[in-house]
């Protein structure tokens, strides 16, 4: 007999952080996510962020350096929002803290798609999307030929 599992899908991501204050302010004014907790040792400073109360993101306090783009693992964080309103007021708080962007403005995730968002870093390097599904027609793909979110 064989059993049936169900699908995964995404719990929460952990992010390893150079400055958990500095990671904490960007995550939760920059982005809205709620402290839901903290480690405050010295040695194992850690912070649960999320949403409506479920957990979302792990910061913890154990990177020696920024983000490295050519290392195996994490490639980008991606989040979804409701709309292409959503997006675009989220660029704008972004701007107004002075937040690094890897393109300008809201780009399609490839030539001719429906999708696509804003793509920008955290204050250690990580690279960040904030994307729709649709609504983005006619906006330009910043690389020809190959996903937007792929090479930033």
């Amino acid at each position: 007999m064989t059993s049936v599992i169900s699908g995964l899908r995404t719990g929460h991501v952990g992010l390893n952080v150079t400055d958990l204050d500095r990671s904490l302010a960007f995550y939760r004014d920059a982005l809205g996510f709620k402290v839901l907790g903290e480690g405050k040792e010295e040695e194992r400073r850690f912070a649960f962020l999320g949403q409506d109360g479920e957990l979302v993101l792990t910061l913890w306090q154990q990177a020696d350096g920024a983000f490295a783009p050519a290392s195996a693992g994490l490639h980008h964080l991606a989040f979804s929002a409701g709309t292409i309103e959503d997006v675009r007021a989220f660029e704008e708080r972004l701007r107004s803290l002075g937040v690094e962007f890897a393109y300008e403005g809201v780009v399609a995730h490839g030539e001719g798609a429906a999708s696509g968002g804003i793509f920008f870093h955290d204050p250690d390097g990580t690279r960040l999307e904030i994307s729709v599904p649709v609504g983005v027609e006619g906006e330009s793909a910043p690389i020809a030929g190959a996903p937007t979110c792929g090479f930033f």
